[in-house]
């Protein structure tokens, strides 16, 4: 495939991945929503479901890596790094066309979101702690969560360990499920048992951290949030942005690691 295809195939596999994993957060999160408080189990399920809509879409353009820590892994596996750099470029690409487009879709709910005083706070607002002053302690604004992750508990050795936890779970099933012929992506068959990997991983392990298991799904929507233009918005949490772009990396390549010796 060529550089073009990856770059293409990547950017919009990414971008719908974004689009629909934001888009369930947003739907359970925002005022006027008629998902909203639907909890756990559709956020996990939206983002598996999202993560098989965007692998048959991208597949056969890119291979639907659509996460720089699959790149990486497939790379130490195969020892060809040509390529990193196109997958990683189309990735964080689609990830800020995805989450913009979040924004899009749901912008009269946003609006409606953080002009309520009792979310943001203001005159009126509960006397007990509000979400201002939570965003003031923490740097992660009232919606910052629909764009991306933030830890429940605040451990830095405890959430890089569980985002490089997650991401050898999942590293490990693209690895080991159907890669497609070319031995470069997730075939039919590994898209389906990904998808639901991805949604047991949510289950089991999304708690401490919000699984963020992919560099580019994180960072690139809390660039958007960094730039969007949402009233009192609040921060978007720099201080641990580092851990969901640095902690799937190192799940990647440690998964490739025990792939290269327990499979290869």
């Amino acid at each position: 495939m060529s550089s073009s295809d990856i770059f293409i195939g990547e950017t919009i596999g990414t971008a719908v991945l974004i689009l629909l994993g934001g888009g369930v957060c947003a739907a359970v999160t925002l005022k006027a929503s008629k998902a909203r408080n639907a909890g756990w189990l559709a956020i996990t399920f939206g983002w598996g479901f999202a993560v098989l809509t965007a692998v048959y879409i991208s597949a056969p353009l890119s291979g639907a890596h659509l996460n720089p820590a699959v790149t990486l892994a497939l790379a130490i596996k195969d020892n060809d790094f040509s390529n990193v750099a196109t997958y990683w470029g189309g990735q964080l690409l689609g990830a800020l066309i995805g989450a913009t487009l979040v924004w899009v879709a749901y912008y009269g709910q946003f609006h409606a979101h953080l002009t309520d005083r009792e979310i943001v706070g203001g005159p009126g607002a509960q006397a007990t702690k509000t979400k201002a002053v939570e965003a003031q302690e923490t740097g992660a604004g009232p919606v910052l969560g629909i764009f991306s992750t933030g830890p429940e508990i605040r451990n830095v050795v405890q959430n890089l360990a569980t985002e490089i936890i997650g991401t050898v779970v999942l590293i490990l099933a693209v690895l080991t499920q159907g890669l497609n012929d070319n031995g470069n992506g997730l075939g039919t068959l590994g898209a389906l048992i990904t998808s639901l990997v991805v949604v047991s991983i949510g289950l089991s392990l999304g708690g401490p951290t919000g699984y963020a298991i992919n560099p580019a799904r994180d960072l690139g929507p809390r660039i958007v949030h960094a730039l969007l233009p949402l009233p009192n918005k609040g921060g978007s949490d720099w201080s641990y942005a580092w851990i969901p772009v640095v902690g799937p990396l190192i799940g990647g390549a440690i998964a490739a690691g025990i792939y290269n010796v327990a499979f290869a």
